[in-house]
């Protein structure tokens, strides 16, 4: 099989990044990668433009880790509060996944964390506060803080209240 050497101009996982010069068979190269603009073929003027890929490489990476650097700082510091159901004892229905606090950092307090990036060794399956690992970057890590509630707790406590409420009123 006929191999060429191209240059990618975006990341492609699974072969390399921006900025990459990697061997492709021929066929992949001319009829998927430098049509859809996702690589240019390694000629005298093309290696001058991997200079300038290289550059904006660098750029972007620092972004990225500038910015981990910022998100990790600011939702180490962050309690993330999650009201689920239980049971009359106190279990859980089901449990909390990364996927579950991906949301609700979304909604609470609109940061886009991916669920990949969210490392729970198993499901949060008790009611509490825990700590929970994300890996944001290649070398930053933070640790979120996540308190499960019962919903159960919280109906039963303003159903208690509301007659005190009421009598009080009379």
């Amino acid at each position: 099989m006929a191999k060429t050497e191209v240059i990618l101009v975006k990341p492609i996982s699974g072969l390399g990044g921006e900025s990459d010069q990697v061997q492709v068979a021929a066929g992949y190269a001319r009829n998927y990668l430098i049509p859809e603009g996702l690589a240019i073929p390694v000629t005298a003027a093309n290696k001058r433009q991997l200079e300038v890929l290289k550059a904006r490489k660098v750029a972007r990476e620092s972004r990225e880790l500038n910015a981990a650097n910022e998100l990790a700082g600011s939702l180490s510091k962050l309690l993330l509060s999650l009201q689920v159901r239980t049971g009359e004892d106190g279990r859980l229905f089901g449990s909390v996944t990364a996927a579950n606090i991906s949301t609700e950092l979304k909604q609470q307090f609109d940061v886009d964390v991916d669920r990949r990036k969210i490392h729970l060794e198993s499901p949060i399956k008790t009611l509490g506060e825990h700590l929970v690992d994300l890996r944001l970057h290649g070398e930053i890590t933070a640790q979120l803080r996540v308190k499960i509630d019962s919903i159960n707790q919280a109906a039963t406590e303003e159903a208690a209240a509301e007659p005190a409420e009421k009598t009080s009123e009379a």
